[in-house]
């Protein structure tokens, strides 16, 4: 009865998930229109945000996508200023991709947007409510990606 009760719960959360992300997906394209970056573009720039110059090929590898689409992209943000193309210094044969200003700058505004938004749909919920989603999202997270 307790697994069926949890296979249950479990099923529950997933679709609940999978809503959410539909949600934050579809409002995250709305944010985008007003600016000049495709929705994978956005992805990259995140990246780059969060974890620093990289290669293609890894840039490739966190975006799941092949390392000719991942060019392609680069090209298009290359040409918009949004990043530049940088010889690594110890191994001159390495080409990382840098976040330029402009890049930075579109990354703020939406990532502000959104949690303005986010802010505006938890608007009716208690600090405690708010906090203890923070604690159980932040853990399931982490089991994720130990996983």
């Amino acid at each position: 009865m307790v697994t069926e009760n949890q296979d249950q719960l479990v099923a529950s959360i997933e679709k609940e998930l999978r809503y959410i992300s539909s949600i934050v997906k579809q409002k995250g394209r709305e944010l985008l229109s007003n600016y000049t970056i495709t929705p994978p573009q956005f992805v990259a720039l995140q990246w780059l945000m969060e974890d620093g110059d990289m290669t293609i090929g890894e840039l490739s590898n966190k975006m799941y996508l092949a390392c000719s689409t991942t060019t392609d992209l680069i090209d298009r943000m290359e040409k918009n200023q949004l990043v530049l193309r940088v010889k690594d210094e110890n191994d001159r044969r390495v080409v990382r991709i840098h976040l330029l200003e402009e890049g930075k700058r579109i990354i703020d505004e939406v990532i502000a947007k959104r949690q303005a938004y986010l802010k505006t749909v938890l608007g009716s919920h208690s600090i405690e409510d708010i906090s203890s989603l923070k604690h159980s999202l932040h853990k399931l997270h982490q089991d994720m990606k130990e996983e």
